[in-house]
């Protein structure tokens, strides 16, 4: 049996769920479930930024959960498993994710699986079958509901552009460290001059967790707009109207990745920073073989 931590925020959640989807591919003979217990009230008491399973949140989403038995028969070893498993990691029953991308992921066995795998390549080639998995929600509230229909028919019908910007906790010092300087002012002025070098009057739609620093930067309601109303719970649903936009300028957040991973149009361009974070070595050539297909600009404003 192969056992994958699902943990961290929605974006997290989603790639988790899109290796496991990838692993039934890859071994359609393997017994693979889920772990979910990071989001039970006792772990939950030691996270910073609380979290719910928010896969949950998608319609009629199958989630094979592991009992709490078959969990501990992996993470529960006694002191002499645990002195040759220190001494020789790879023999554990433990695969944590310290690389980039790990190719040897899908020929483990009897392995509990843990990690984010950002990295598109995983699953580049079962996107359409997760674009069908991730079914969203309608928003409660019938009006706001409506808002979001309308939304989509309209960038749908014109040149839209998607703009994620994610300050609030990404500017907090515990994170800024790790996460601040990638995604900045220089890589978002190139990445929508990108765009307006194609077509003078593309429409961007700003998508942030700091709507009052959206307001004021971008103001001009004839070039952008602010979607701000999908909060809460219903925050997932700006992933669904990112992707129907043309194109998707993400932050260096997993929640904008999917927006553009969910897109469909066969016209879509799709922006990522060139680095995720500020302790992860990046080169050009192997940043397009993991990402490909992608524009890479880095953040100084350059496209890599």
């Amino acid at each position: 049996m192969l056992i994958i931590r699902i943990a961290g925020g929605l974006g997290n959640q989603m790639q988790q769920y899109a290796l496991y989807r990838k692993l039934l591919h890859a071994g359609a003979d393997k017994l693979i479930k889920l772990d979910t217990s990071w989001f039970n009230e006792t772990s939950q008491k030691g996270v910073l930024a609380k979290r719910e399973l928010e896969l949950r949140y998608f319609m009629n989403l199958p989630i094979p959960e592991c009992t709490d038995e078959e969990r501990d028969l992996y993470l529960k070893q006694n002191i002499l498993a645990k002195a040759i498993y220190r001494a020789f990691p790879s023999l554990g029953p433990r695969f944590t994710e310290s690389e980039m991308y790990h190719p040897e992921v899908f020929e483990l066995k009897n392995k509990y699986i843990e990690g984010y795998f950002a990295c598109q390549k995983y699953y580049d080639d079962i996107l359409p079958e997760l674009q069908n998995a991730f079914v969203f929600p309608e928003h409660p509230d019938r009006e706001l509901h409506i808002k979001n229909v309308e939304l989509m028919n309209e960038m749908e019908q014109r040149n839209s552009v998607s703009v994620h910007i994610r300050r609030g906790d990404y500017l907090d010092p515990e994170n800024s460290a790790l996460f601040g300087n990638i995604a900045t002012d220089e890589y978002y002025d190139s990445a929508m001059n990108y765009f307006r070098a194609e077509d003078p009057d593309v429409h961007f739609y700003i998508f942030t967790n700091d709507p009052g620093y959206a307001r004021e930067k971008y103001s001009d309601p004839g070039r952008y707009t602010i979607v701000e109303h999908n909060t809460g719970r219903q925050s997932l649903l700006d992933i669904q109207l990112m992707s129907h936009c043309r194109g998707n300028i993400c932050a260096n957040s997993t929640f904008s990745f999917w927006g553009a991973r969910l897109n469909r149009r066969k016209d879509k361009e799709l922006v990522r920073t060139f680095t995720m974070r500020n302790n992860q070595p990046c080169e050009p050539s192997s940043m397009h073989y993991y990402w490909n297909g992608w524009i890479l600009i880095d953040k100084d404003g350059k496209v890599r």
